[in-house]
């Protein structure tokens, strides 16, 4: 499947893209099939200079089939040559990665001690037989252990 997608350049610290299209298959900086244009990520958004591309370059490829990347897609809604994307929702984005396991483990279980309360009011009969027969079991493993002290003292 083609792509349009951004292949990186320049120097450690100043990143340089130009805009191409590849093989899906290709690696980020490997082999493509034409260059359509270059984004300069480090210049303010207001100058020309920042994205430059072939916009009638950009329309042939894509009837073709070619398919842009989420960047690439946002950086031609910015130039008005298709229309922007759907900005994307991540709450998480904004935790630091240490904390995010102990935010999604704590949004799990109110979530199902919220599930848990509904499902009895409509489930309720269901639900009590299964509590009954969880409170029988630890009855039983109790007198196993009586008779293990027993023995022990018979031994002594």
């Amino acid at each position: 499947m083609l792509r349009i997608r951004l292949s990186m350049g320049g120097v450690r610290k100043r990143p340089v893209y130009k805009i191409v299209i590849a093989d899906g298959r290709y690696p980020r900086d490997g082999k493509f099939i034409e260059k359509i244009g270059s984004y300069n990520p480090l210049l303010p958004k207001d100058k020309k200079e920042r994205i430059k591309i072939e916009a009638e370059r950009v329309k042939y490829w894509m009837s073709k089939g070619a398919q842009p990347t989420q960047r690439v897609s946002r950086l031609l809604g910015e130039l008005q040559i298709m229309p922007m994307p759907k900005p994307g929702n991540n709450p998480q984005k904004a935790i630091p990665k240490k904390d995010r396991k102990k935010n999604a483990e704590e949004s799990k279980e109110t979530s199902k001690a919220e599930g848990k309360k509904e499902e009895p009011k409509a489930e309720g009969k269901k639900e009590e037989p299964k509590a009954e027969t969880k409170k029988e079991e630890p009855k039983k493993e109790q007198p196993k252990a009586e008779a293990k002290k027993e023995e022990l003292k018979d031994k002594k």
